[in-house]
């Protein structure tokens, strides 16, 4: 399997994030977004990347929990973004996000 998946739970109760605004993007001179969209209610991005052999380079994630949380996050984060790097193009690369008002977990999941 090829592609990329994005899971994300809020810890703070225990249910999936649905709603959640996500971007994926490139870095570098010609970076881009390819990916956006909200968390669905089983708390993966359905976005056709999922399914796309994305080429070698360094990608960035960001996730809107300061949108998400409102007003219950007492303005603490905005926006938690990650840059990761993808050697090889056959693999798949699971992000799952775990969070709360005041933090996040977020590592490569097989």
């Amino acid at each position: 399997m090829t592609g990329l998946s994005i899971h994300a739970v809020d810890a703070a109760t225990g249910r999936a994030a649905e709603g959640l605004r996500v971007r994926v993007l490139t870095v570098g001179a010609r970076g881009a977004v390819i990916a956006e969209g909200e968390i669905g209610a089983d708390g993966t991005l359905a976005h056709p990347i999922v399914r796309t052999r994305l080429a070698v380079g360094l990608y960035e994630v960001a996730f809107d929990i300061g949108d998400f949380i409102g007003e219950a996050g007492g303005d603490f984060l905005d926006m938690a973004s990650i840059r990761f790097r993808i050697t090889n193009p056959a693999s798949h690369c699971h992000l799952p996000l775990k969070f709360t008002a005041f933090g996040i977990a977020l590592f490569r999941g097989c």
